[in-house]
């Protein structure tokens, strides 16, 4: 009986954290404002390009795509990607954390895997 009970709890203490960390809600582009202009392509040349997407994160120097996400129990995104650098050849790993900005809850912080923030984003229109 107690199992069950430790199970259920369990279950909904899983459920919740994944609720909250669909708040992140990647279905639409996110970006700084040059990166919201290049949203369909490349369009304008930005040096603080960051984009994005359910599938990937831009900058202007290296494209990194998600192979993995992972919601976190505080609602942030732990993502692993491939990534290749502007001038190199072949693909490198790589994992993002991507959670709520702490200054402004309608925006989304970039860090790298040791906690280095690569930029912050807002949903481009």
């Amino acid at each position: 009986m107690r199992a069950t009970h430790l199970l259920i709890g369990a279950a909904m203490l899983l459920a919740a954290g994944q609720a909250f960390a669909a708040g992140i809600d990647l279905s639409k582009p996110w970006g700084n404002k040059s990166g919201c202009i290049n949203k369909n392509g490349q369009e304008v040349y930005a040096e603080d390009m960051l984009l994005l997407t359910s599938e990937a994160f831009v900058t202007v120097a290296s494209a990194c795509t998600f192979t993995d996400r992972k919601p976190q129990a505080d609602g942030s995104l732990l993502v692993t990607a491939q990534c290749e650098a502007e001038g190199e050849e072949g693909q490198t790993p790589a994992h993002f954390t991507i959670k709520r900005s702490a200054k402004s809850p309608k925006k989304l912080v970039i860090a790298d895997e040791d906690g280095h923030v690569m930029g912050e984003v807002s949903r481009c229109r």
